[in-house]
């Protein structure tokens, strides 16, 4: 997938929720799929440790034993784990509340350390938070209408 300059300089660093990683993981054809294979073209996937561990202890859960193999997470964990551009929490920054869900807070709190200027997400508790300051917060559908428009 290539894009636009601008479009591309808007995404170079995007922090991407769990749901639509593990959306990805389990739809290969659908929307957060696409989205990811092309973020993984055009930027970098930032997490914090918070925002790992929660991918990290999801991806585990039983619910998911009969889509994804052991191999198959222990890859996609290894993949992005090494892929991924990794950012510490200022303490100030840590402390700032954004979201009643702690794990909605970690993921803006990451996006808001790295500079970064988009997080995808499904999660409606983050999405009735756009924008916030320079940070645009967008469904995978938007993401990838925006990305594909500046193709």
């Amino acid at each position: 997938m290539k894009a636009d300059p601008v479009v591309q300089a808007s995404y170079a660093l995007a922090v991407v929720d769990t749901n639509v990683l593990l959306s990805a993981a389990l739809s290969p054809g659908g929307t957060p799929a696409i989205l990811v294979d092309g973020l993984l073209e055009i930027s970098k996937l930032v997490f914090s440790a918070a925002t790992f561990a929660e991918l990290e202890t999801r991806i585990w859960l039983p619910k998911f034993d009969r889509y994804l193999s052991i191999e198959r997470r222990r890859r996609l964990l290894s993949l992005t784990q090494s892929a991924a551009v990794w950012v510490d929490i200022p303490a100030a920054l840590a402390e700032r509340t954004f979201s009643s869900d702690h794990a909605d807070n970690a993921f803006i709190h990451a996006a808001l350390a790295a500079g970064a200027l988009r997080l995808i997400t499904g999660d409606d508790d983050l999405l009735c938070l756009h924008p916030l300051d320079t940070l645009h917060i967008l469904t995978p559908r938007q993401a990838l209408d925006e990305i594909q428009a500046g193709a």
